[in-house]
């Protein structure tokens, strides 16, 4: 009989790549997300970099130009004689001795008028600038000396008149320029370098007058002086009265007071009215008034106040702490403080992005990569770093304009690749372009910021539950491959 021809094997079944579960896609793009967060740090510290390297850059533009200005008086400053008496023990007997000093009275001005003109001017150093003033600061003061100057523990017989001085506080002498004066009773008296208050670290200018203390003392005064920063005026007197003017359009006023003023595109006015009430100072001090607590003399930190009040006090009593008046010439757009507030809404971008190709990946078949997630995270980290980069050199902006745009293309043009359709590449391109058009918004709204990123993110989550509702996270998304008969 003949042989029956072998049987022919059957084919084998087409071999299936494994299949994740939704919860299993859900993880790696949770995952691959919190990794992202150390890039997005390491942004944050390149933000800091490179904003200490403008504030460096400013500072050196106020070594030549002149630091932060904090201008005070005039104060008319009056030697007195005074005798300390202390009690010591000697081969154990206590001993009283007498010593004369010569101490310091400081007389405050019955009333003290000026107007105060702020010139601001934009200075600029490699690709950081900033704004820079001039101070032209020009009033009167009248100072009489009280009857009852006895009242302040001080003789009258016992100050000496013919050695007295008006004082004038100026915080940073180097920014003073041609200009500066001072009359008293008419007479133009030349102006010596320094001695100036214990309030401004005691920098400052002061002329010598022969005073008989008969009669009141009218005092004119001029100070011109350049500054970087805040500009701060400390009231000394019984009534005192500024008007200030700057053709600045954003200005911040702070400090101890806040005046009544008027702000328009073309500059702002401001009017400060403060009496010896609200100073809580006496006309007449036997010790200077220190520092305000907020003046941070220059930049140059608490410690150095510290110190050079100690050098200037020169042991004498303190006479209590300054108050005084602050006002910013704030700066329109602060680049670095915009880049900063959108750094914390990077985890919002790389969230929906994730989430879009999650939904991508598990309702519609588009099977996405773990390394596709990442480099798309990437991309989307990379935007802040553009747009740091050139908000310095374009501005803010412009800056964030061309880098959304780059990086919106790049992501379309990918994920048409990654997905498999133009269409869904232009979902989420469009995606992408609302999300930045409202982080640009959230920007310009402060006080809106969180509660419209919270109803957002609301909806958004709702959205995804909506969406994801009868997905068995568990099971197998692929269906069973159909096995050949």
């Amino acid at each position: 009989m003949p042989q029956a021809a072998p049987a022919k094997p059957l084919p084998a079944a087409p071999t299936v790549r494994s299949e994740r579960s939704p919860g299993a896609k859900l993880a790696i793009a949770v995952l691959i997300a919190v990794a992202l967060m150390v890039p997005l740090l390491m942004v944050y510290g390149l933000l800091w970099d490179r904003q200490q390297q403008a504030d460096t850059a400013r500072a050196s533009i106020g070594q030549g130009w002149g630091g932060q200005q904090t201008i005070a008086g005039p104060v008319v400053v009056i030697p007195y004689r005074d005798t300390d008496t202390t009690t010591v023990n000697e081969n154990g007997k206590d001993v009283t001795r007498t010593v004369n000093t010569i101490r310091n009275l400081y007389l405050s001005p019955l009333s003290n008028s000026a107007d105060v003109t702020i010139k601001p001017e934009r200075r600029k150093k490699a690709i950081y600038d900033t704004v820079v003033y001039e101070s032209e600061v020009v009033g009167s003061a009248r100072f009489e000396l009280p009857d009852d100057i006895a009242r302040y523990g001080v003789a009258r017989d016992a100050l000496l008149l013919d050695r007295a001085e008006v004082r004038l506080g100026i915080s940073d002498a180097r920014g003073l320029v041609d200009g500066n004066r001072l009359t008293v009773n008419g007479t133009v008296v030349p102006l010596q370098p320094g001695k100036g208050l214990l309030s401004t670290g005691n920098s400052g200018t002061f002329a010598f007058v022969d005073w008989t203390g008969a009669a009141p003392m009218a005092v004119t005064y001029k100070i011109a002086a350049r500054g970087l920063g805040d500009f701060r005026l400390i009231p000394r007197g019984v009534d005192t009265r500024w008007t200030i003017k700057s053709s600045w359009p954003n200005p911040s006023f702070g400090g101890d007071f806040l005046p009544k003023h008027k702000i328009t595109p073309q500059g702002f006015s401001a009017t400060y009215a403060i009496p010896n009430l609200a100073l809580g100072q006496a006309q007449v001090l036997t010790g200077d008034l220190s520092p305000p607590s907020s003046n941070p003399y220059d930049g140059r930190g608490a410690s150095y106040a510290v110190e050079t009040v100690a050098a200037a006090n020169d042991g004498e009593v303190s006479g209590g702490t300054a108050k005084a008046v602050a006002i910013s010439l704030v700066e329109p757009v602060d680049l670095y403080s915009q880049v900063d507030r959108s750094i914390k809404y990077g985890f919002l971008f790389i969230g929906f992005t994730f989430v879009a190709f999650l939904m991508f990946d598990i309702i519609a078949g588009a099977r996405v990569a773990a390394a596709e997630y990442l480099l798309t995270g990437v991309a989307l980290v990379l935007f802040f770093v553009l747009l740091l980069a050139f908000a310095e050199v374009i501005g803010f902006t412009p800056s964030y304009l061309l880098a959304s745009a780059a990086i919106i293309g790049l992501l379309a043009t990918y994920s048409a690749a990654v997905l498999k359709s133009w269409k869904r590449a232009r979902f989420l391109a469009a995606m992408l372009v609302g999300l930045y058009a409202l982080l640009y918004v959230l920007l310009n709204l402060e006080a809106y910021s969180l509660l419209i990123g919270s109803v957002l993110m609301f909806v958004a989550l709702a959205g995804v539950m909506y969406m994801t509702r009868n997905i068995d996270w568990s099971g197998i998304g692929k269906k069973e491959p159909e096995t050949a008969s």
